[in-house]
Parts: structure tokens; sequence; C-alpha cells
């Protein structure tokens, strides 16, 4: 069954605009971290007007209502991504900007761990790798 965008906003108690849609769709295609000024392109590409002050207003809804996560990666702007992708980390390019995701961090053993030996329960982590990567090590 295709997702619906409207049934989902609906869900959260949020009214289905054409905008909240539009950036419903948009989060669902990128495969990376998209800041507000790439949101608002993408609204602009499709004939949606929203200016920056709207569309962190829809951010920071879809970031309360638990739709998207809010990540900073060292730019002083936030990024946004969909929460109900696959638990996955990112490796941050500090010369070219290149965002790539890594699924294959065993966090998991590393919370169990944190748990038993610091009596720690992990609610959430957040974690980031900065570096060079490999086309800009080879440039």
């Amino acid at each position: 069954m295709k997702h619906d965008c409207k049934i989902e906003l609906n869900s959260a108690d949020l009214r289905s605009t054409p905008a909240r849609i539009a950036v419903m769709k948009f989060l669902e295609t990128t495969d990376m971290p998209v800041d507000v000024s790439m949101i608002q392109q993408y609204l602009a590409k499709k004939d949606i007007k929203a200016d920056p002050a709207t569309v962190f207003r829809i951010m920071n809804m879809f970031t309360q209502k638990g739709i998207t996560k809010q990540i900073s990666f060292k730019e002083g702007k936030f990024r946004y991504e969909l929460t109900n992708r696959e638990d996955h980390h990112h490796l941050i390019c500090e010369s070219c900007g290149k965002i790539e995701d890594i699924s294959d961090c065993n966090i998991f053993a590393l919370e169990k761990e944190i748990n038993k030996k610091k009596k720690f329960f992990v609610k959430t982590h957040a974690l980031e790798f900065f570096g060079v990567c490999e086309e800009c090590q080879n440039g």
C-alpha cells in the first residue's frame, strides 16, 4: 500500500497543508539530512510559496511531533531527517561537505554495555564522524 502523507500528518494532529505534504514527500525521497534552505528550494520548484520562517515552523512542528529529528553537523544550522529511518549515523567530510550514512556501527551493544556497567539507560543517542572523504584525500 502506498504511503499517504495526509494520513500521517492527521495522525500527528497536524493539518494537511500543501507545504507540509510537500515537505513530507521531499524528506521521504532524500537520502541525506536536509536544511531549511534545501527544503525551501524544493518547495519553490513545486510552486509552493513558503518563506524561511514558515519552513522553520513546519520543521519545528514535525520535530515536536516526532516525525523528524534535528541534527547538527557543526555548520551553524540544523538539518532534518525522518525519524522512521533505520538507525544510522553520518560521515561528514570537512573538506567538501559530503554526508554519507553509516549503519554498521555496533551501537546497540555499546548501549547495553553502558546500561550494564554504568546503570544508565540510554533513550537516544547522536553519533557523527567528521573527517576527510576518499575523494578529497586523493584530490
